[in-house]
C-alpha cells in the first residue's frame, strides 16, 4: 500500500489494481470513498482495461480468433509495479504478460499517475502501444464514493449536480448488454436526486452527457466533491443493490449492445492506437 498526502488530502493505493482505496479530507475529517464492504461491493475505484463494460457472451474475435474476457476486463485483479515519486505522485505500470496474451493478442503498457495538487487528487491514465501492430481498447473509471459521508445524513439527502446538463438520456441495460430501448431523467435545476431505486436495474448509461463536472453534495451541510473529466465520450452512474455509495463513471468505451456482432475493432467507442504512440485521459476530484 501507497500513501500520499499533502497539506489537505490523504489517499492509499493497492498496487492490485493500481486501486484508489482512500480519500481522506484532514480539512473536514471525513472520508469521502467507499469503504469496499463487500456486503455490497468489494472494491473502491477500479480501472477498467481493456475493455468497459460486458461483452456479448464474454468474448470477442480479432483476426478471426475468439478471445474470452470478463466484465470490465483484466487490469483490476492484475498487480501493478508501483513507483512512489513523492509524497504526493506515485505511478503504477501494467504491461502485458504471456497469460495476458492468451486472452487480449495486444503488447500494451499501461500506466496510472496519482497526484495530489491542493485539494485535488488527479488520475492520469496512459495507454502505450508497444507492439507493431495497432492497440484496439476501451478504457474506463469506477470509483465509489460514499453516500452517507456525513453524520445525520441519509442517502437520499444527496443529489448530483451537473454543470451543463438539464436533462440525460441514459440506454437501458439488458443483461449487462446495451439495450435499444432509452430512457429519459429531466433534472431540476441541474439536479439528480439520489435514490436507491434509480439502480435496480443496473448502471445508467450515457452516451450524450455534455457536462464535464459533476458534484456531488447533500441538502443538510455544506460538505461535498467535485468530480472533473474531460474527453471521456460516455459515463456511468451505478451503486449495488440499496448500497450507502454511488459511482461516478467516465468511459471511453461502453458494453456491447445486444446486436454486436464481436468483432473488437467494430465494437462501439473502440480506440486504436499506432505502434509506438500514447494515449491520455484524466479525472480529477476535489474534497470540501
Amino acid at each position: 500500500m501507497i500513501t500520499l498526502q499533502n497539506d489537505y488530502i490523504a489517499v492509499s493505493l493497492a498496487a492490485k489494481g493500481a486501486e484508489l482505496q482512500r480519500l481522506f479530507s484532514k480539512e473536514t475529517k471525513l472520508e469521502y470513498l467507499w469503504n469496499g464492504d463487500d456486503q455490497y461491493w468489494g472494491k473502491h475505484s477500479p480501472v477498467l482495461f481493456p475493455v468497459v463494460g460486458a461483452l456479448k457472451n464474454d468474448s470477442f474475435t480479432h483476426k478471426e480468433e475468439t478471445y474470452h474476457l470478463p466484465r470490465h476486463g483484466f487490469a483490476r485483479d492484475q498487480v501493478f509495479k508501483s513507483e512512489k515519486i513523492s509524497d504526493t505522485e506515485a505511478v503504477f505500470t501494467l504491461k502485458e504478460t504471456e497469460e495476458s496474451l492468451k486472452v487480449y493478442p495486444f503488447h500494451f503498457e499501461l500506466k496510472l499517475k496519482y497526484q495530489l495538487k491542493d485539494r485535488k487528487l488527479i488520475l492520469t491514465y496512459e495507454v502505450i502501444n508497444t507492439g507493431e501492430e495497432e492497440l484496439l481498447f476501451s478504457l474506463g473509471a469506477h470509483p465509489a464514493f460514499a453516500v452517507p459521508n456525513t453524520p445525520k445524513t441519509d442517502y437520499t439527502d444527496y443529489y448530483l449536480a451537473f454543470n451543463a446538463d438539464d436533462e440525460l438520456t441514459y440506454w437501458k441495460l439488458e443483461n449487462g448488454l446495451i439495450a435499444k430501448d432509452t430512457g429519459n431523467i429531466k433534472l431540476n435545476g441541474h439536479k439528480l436526486n439520489l435514490k436507491h431505486d434509480l439502480f435496480y436495474n443496473d448502471a445508467l448509461v450515457f452516451k450524450t452527457m455534455q457536462s464535464n463536472c459533476i458534484s456531488l453534495l447533500n441538502t443538510k451541510n455544506d460538505y461535498g466533491l467535485h468530480f472533473h473529466f474531460d474527453d471521456f465520450p460516455f459515463f456511468g452512474i451505478w451503486a449495488a443493490t440499496d448500497a450507502p455509495f454511488v459511482c461516478l463513471e467516465p468511459w471511453c468505451g461502453v458494453a456491447d449492445d445486444v446486436d454486436h456482432n464481436q468483432e473488437l475493432a467494430h465494437k462501439e467507442g473502440i480506440i486504436t492506437l499506432s505502434a509506438g504512440k500514447n494515449w491520455e485521459r484524466f479525472w480529477e476530484v476535489e474534497c470540501f
